[in-house]
């Protein structure tokens, strides 16, 4: 998945991101090159720095993991944590 928002994975957005992930019963990581964290963890997801057009590569293990994915991938992508993308104005 490729962050889409302006301002990347800051606190904002890493929250949203957690609190999803936290309502699947699955274990989800996310990695950043060589780095990979807890997708469950506030703390863990702020240290992955990442900014726009990063990508990060989320696994998802267990019983509704598909789920947790495409909710996930639904923020992250489309969504873009509901912030405007490089170039867009903020929606009031």
């Amino acid at each position: 998945m490729q962050i889409k928002n302006a301002e990347g994975l800051h606190m904002r957005p890493a929250m949203q991101f957690v609190d999803i992930a936290n309502r699947y019963e699955c274990d989800i990581a996310v990695s950043s090159g060589q780095t990979s964290v807890d997708g469950k963890s506030i703390m863990q997801m702020s240290m992955l720095a990442a900014t726009y057009g990063t990508c990060l590569k989320i696994k998802a293990a267990g019983i509704d993991a598909q789920q947790a994915l495409e909710a996930l991938r639904m923020l992250v992508e489309e969504k873009k944590f509901n912030e405007p993308g490089p170039g867009e104005q903020k929606k009031l």
